[in-house]
This record gives C-alpha cells, structure tokens and sequence, in this order.
C-alpha cells in the first residue's frame, strides 16, 4: 500500500494533467476509497493547493488556481524542457531574464540528480543582439494585456507618433497585444482619431484606473496578423507565411518564433502566431518545432505541408 506522503503525490500529478476528475475515478486510480480522496483533498488544500469540488451526480475535483503560487509537480520532460527555456530566455520585458536565472537556480536545486545531470549537460549561453529593442517594463505589459483581456479603454502617456490630434493621455480600445520584430505592440481603435493605430508598449505610460468595456470592433483588415504587416513596411523575403494557435504564453513563443513572426496573445497559455519560410515544407517545420499542441489556421498549402511532414515522421520512425 503506498504511503499518504507518496498518494499524496501521485494525487496532485493526476489533478495537474487533468482538468476535471470525477471521484470514484480518483480513487480506481490511486486505489483507495472515496472518503480517502476527501482526505487527500483536504491534506491538499492545508498546503497551498485550490482543489474545488463540483457536485452533482459525477462529483468530483478540479485544481483552481489560487491566490499564491504552490509548489508544482513536474515530469521529466517538463524539467528539462524549463532548464533550456529559462536558460535562453529574452523576453524584451524589464527583469523577467533575472528573474528567470533566479527560477532556473531554484528549479535545480530540487532536481533529482539524475535530472540536474541531464540539465547540466544543456549549459547554455544566450548572447544578447547587437541591435536589441528597449525592454518594456512589465508592470505597463500586465496592464496593456489585463485591459485587451477585459474588453477595456485604456488611457495613458504616449512618447511617439507624429500624427495629428489632440494633446493630453491618448484614449484606445485595447484590441490586441502582439509581437513584431523583437517589440511589443498595442492594436487598438485611438478614440480621439476615430481610427485603428499601433502603439509600441515600451513608449506606454498607463493611466490608472480601467475604462469603460467595448464592444469589439472588426479590424480593417482579415485578420490582425494582415493588419500589423499592413501596417509596416518591412520586406518580407520568404514567399511562405502560414498561421496557427499554438498552446503557448505569447512571451514565451516571441522568443522562438523569430523575429519576422507576429505573435499575438490569446490567452495566459495560447497564442496566435503567423510565421514565414522559404516553403510551406518549411514553415510547416518550424511549427512542429515548438514541441507543442497546435491548430493549423491556414492557408491550405500548410495544412498539405503538415500532412506530408506528419507521413514523413510516421515513416521514419515505422519499422
């Protein structure tokens, strides 16, 4: 019979890679009776973890999440996976690379040796570029992103743009936050001007206080990757630009993607990315590299591009 330290365990790992989980299911799992789940659960919450029980003839148990931070629970794969992102992290945000070299030494700290050893065998050094953006302080990038969430007017301080209109804080609907080049923008309907603009968030000063809620406008264009690179005159060299949702924080994603994608951010852990190649092959690539679940948004040349990438690595490895 396993310990109550060892179930507990194995009782959070199941809450973590599972939203919903219904009691009598938890228990066949961990092969103890109902009551003694209602045990661990409660075990569970005196330390930290936000485990909410839903009622209703399926009843069961669902991690919420909390007002602070527990301690996680990772696989193998995870470890490793944060060792080398943590490491080669440049997010262009004010203090999140410290602060990642602070989780990096803390997360090895409690690695197994086995892991620390496998982590240690992937030292990275991540040189900075030459022609490196200004960071954006990432209090301003919570706000921007917490008012595009919320549907919300944001009002603030702009140090740039040479269009015409009135003097004092800029006022915008908050439509999106996206990446481009290595910077980060706000799309956004400037109320003044009556017209859609991008702001570079490194040049926002935010108001306090949140606006009154939008009704969301449709951008003048197919989607908001068209409308940024409308918006731009950077040359394209690649003739393949594919798209995608890919489950991944857009801060995380801008630092892979490249510097000619557009990254938008569609929630705390899924993003929109719209990437070029020199073909669909290619493109096609670069999205199986992020290692990650994703959905093919278009143009039907990458969904074919998929199919034959996905024939080839079903090949590969069929033996």
């Amino acid at each position: 019979m396993s310990t109550p330290a060892s179930r507990l365990l194995s009782l959070l790992s199941l809450l973590q890679a599972r939203r919903d989980w219904p009691g009598e299911a938890l228990a066949d799992r961990l092969g103890v009776s109902p009551r003694t789940v209602r045990r661990d659960v409660d075990r569970l919450r005196e330390l930290g973890y936000p485990v909410h029980a839903t009622k209703g003839p399926d009843g069961g148990y669902r991690l919420e999440a909390g007002t602070q931070m527990p301690p996680l629970l990772l696989d193998d794969e995870q470890a490793v996976a944060l060792v080398v992102a943590l490491q080669t992290t440049s997010s262009g945000v004010a203090g999140v690379d410290e602060a990642a070299l602070r989780a990096l030494a803390t997360l090895r700290q409690v690695m197994p040796a086995r892991l620390r050893a496998a982590a240690d065998a992937l030292q990275v050094t991540a040189v900075a570029s030459a022609s490196r953006h200004p960071e954006v302080d990432q209090h301003v990038l919570l706000t921007v992103g917490s008012a595009v969430r919320a549907r919300e007017v944001l009002r603030f301080d702009y140090a740039g743009g040479g269009d015409t209109g009135p003097r004092g804080p800029r006022r915008a609907e908050a439509h999106h936050l996206v990446t481009w080049g290595g910077r980060w923008y706000l799309v956004g309907f400037d109320l003044d001007r009556a017209d859609w603009r991008t702001f570079r968030v490194d040049k926002m000063t935010p108001k306090t206080g949140s606006g009154p809620r939008f009704a969301p406008r449709e951008l003048p264009a197919a989607d908001v990757a068209a409308f940024v690179a409308q918006r731009f005159t950077t040359i394209n060299p690649w003739p393949c630009r594919g798209e995608a949702e890919v489950d991944m924080p857009a801060s995380e994603l801008a630092r892979w993607a490249g510097p000619g994608a557009l990254v938008e951010a569609l929630g705390e852990n899924r993003s929109r990315v719209a990437l070029s190649a020199w073909s669909w092959d290619g493109v096609a690539s670069t999205f199986a590299m992020f290692g990650v679940r994703l959905r093919v948004l278009g143009p039907p040349e990458l969904v074919d591009a998929m199919h034959r990438l996905a024939d080839r690595a079903t090949a590969a490895v069929d033996r």
